[in-house]
């Protein structure tokens, strides 16, 4: 079973406070700002796609309507999605609400389960990282080296990059510290067992968490004495 970020799902989500951590000390400390990091930059995302919207309708109205030439909205609606997609990666991370393949998890026991969520975890971060990496150094090449794009706009690639590079940074920060909450205080603690957001958790919950509702036929066997 898979489950996708649900961005409606998400953004009501984001309207609630943040949860009480379970970490202590400097890690606690940290793991609350990126809470309260997390809760903002979904705000900020959703008005991103909401600008990228307009930015598109815009550039449609003028492009076939207006018949004017354009040359700044397609790639400014790229920036705006990737800033959206790339920085609330770590949002939809702690949420759980990553896409996930779910086939051996009834074919394992749940001490096995633990050990491959941990492992997944692990594996994600050391990929998240060297993603980080390679892209702060294409923004530090771009930004030395001047770059920009091959439009007639010439937009600065540093922009692009440097999303990307703080995007995966917030990303990996998110994992290290559900690993870390996964090692000190077990698998709840480092959401495991938490419904993931989007219209799977709706139909978990419709199953799992509410009560039957489910109506009453009429009783076609007719009154009883």
């Amino acid at each position: 079973m898979s489950h996708a970020f649900d961005a409606a799902s998400a953004a009501a989500d984001a309207g609630r406070p943040p949860e009480t951590t379970r970490l202590p000390g400097v890690l606690g400390s940290i793991d609350r700002a990126v809470r309260g990091l997390n809760h903002a930059i979904m705000l900020l995302g959703g008005v991103a796609l909401v600008c990228a919207c307009l930015v598109l309708s815009y550039s449609v109205v003028v492009r076939y309507v207006l018949h004017q030439p354009t040359d700044w909205q397609d790639e400014m609606a790229v920036f705006l999605i990737v800033g959206a997609t790339f920085f609330s990666a770590a949002a939809v991370q702690s949420k759980r609400g990553h896409v996930a393949i779910e086939a051996l998890t009834g074919l394992l026991s749940p001490g096995v389960n633990r050990a491959r969520l941990l492992m997944a975890d692990a594996i994600s971060f050391v990929f998240v990282t060297f993603f980080a990496w390679k892209s702060w150094s294409l923004f530090h090449e771009a930004w030395v080296d001047g770059q920009v794009s091959q439009s007639s706009w010439g937009p600065p690639l540093w922009i692009p990059y440097a999303l990307m590079a703080a995007g995966m940074s917030l990303l990996g920060l998110q994992l290290l510290l559900q690993i870390a909450e996964a090692v000190l205080h077990g698998p709840k603690a480092a959401g495991f067992d938490k419904p993931k957001i989007g219209v799977g958790a709706d139909v978990n919950a419709d199953m799992h968490g509410r009560p039957d509702v489910t109506p009453k036929g009429p009783d076609v066997m007719g009154p009883r004495s």
